[in-house]
């Protein structure tokens, strides 16, 4: 997964917290709520060598396109 997560193109994908029993660390063991989705962009800027600004603006526009809000 996070391989994947490194290597996926920009607009190929969100960040979701949907997986009530996949919490992201620090909060392993909590039950998954969508304030989590900051840690896992963080961890997915951090595999990718990116900021967390960068991977908010490229998801942002991503589901913005998905979901035709532009």
């Amino acid at each position: 997964v996070q391989e994947t997560a490194a290597g996926a193109p920009a607009n190929s994908f969100m960040v979701e917290t949907d997986a009530p029993y996949l919490t992201p660390v620090p909060d392993r063991g909590k039950r998954c709520e969508p304030a989590h989705a900051r840690n896992s962009a963080e961890f997915i800027a951090t595999l990718r060598g990116q900021t967390l600004e960068q991977i908010a603006a490229e998801t942002t526009a991503t589901a913005e396109g998905f979901f035709r809000l532009q």
